[in-house]
């Protein structure tokens, strides 16, 4: 599995794509991969996902969702993997530059930038097929990494300027 194979599993095809199109996409193309390179993406994916365990990410999440949850965290984290490593990289680096994506998956009208269970599919496939599961890793630390957002809303708007302009609290 090489890093430019995993980005082409991982990254959406367009911006709005649901949720749920987006796990049956990852989860056909998984199914083609042998066991050795299966690993190999789940091995990856929870690399990535521990990068993004950051409090600035979780910020934009808060600011975006009101995300409080580390469940809705994590799937808030696969959103950003989804959309594809040069978001990804830019991302991690200033969480605000999320409020420069132009088109959102929508839910009821409103952002939804989750994607539930993504993290979850490769050890799924993994276990249909070999009836063993694969060695768990956790997708982060106890905390996540970096001082912790401030949920005052001057610190917010002040932090992140694009995100708060986007989405009024």
């Amino acid at each position: 599995m090489t890093e430019t194979h995993f980005w082409a599993l991982v990254t959406r095809d367009h911006a709005e794509q649901s949720s749920a199109e987006l796990e049956l996409r990852l989860r056909q193309q998984l199914q083609t991969l042998d066991d050795e390179a299966l690993k190999s993406f789940d091995k990856m994916l929870g690399q990535q996902l521990r990068r993004s365990y950051l409090w600035s990410v979780w910020g934009a999440a808060y600011i975006v969702t009101g995300c409080d949850s580390d469940y809705g965290f994590a799937e808030f984290r696969c959103f950003v993997l989804s959309l594809g490593q040069q978001w990804y990289e830019k991302i991690l680096v200033n969480p605000d530059s999320l409020g420069e994506l132009e088109q959102w998956p929508l839910v009821d009208h409103y952002a939804y930038p989750f994607v539930e269970d993504y993290d979850l599919i490769p050890g799924q496939i993994y276990e249909d097929r070999t009836g063993h599961e694969l060695p768990f890793v956790p997708s982060g630390q106890n905390s996540p990494v970096g001082k912790k957002f401030s949920t005052k809303p001057k610190v917010m708007r002040q932090t992140y300027p694009l995100l708060s302009a986007r989405f009024p609290f």
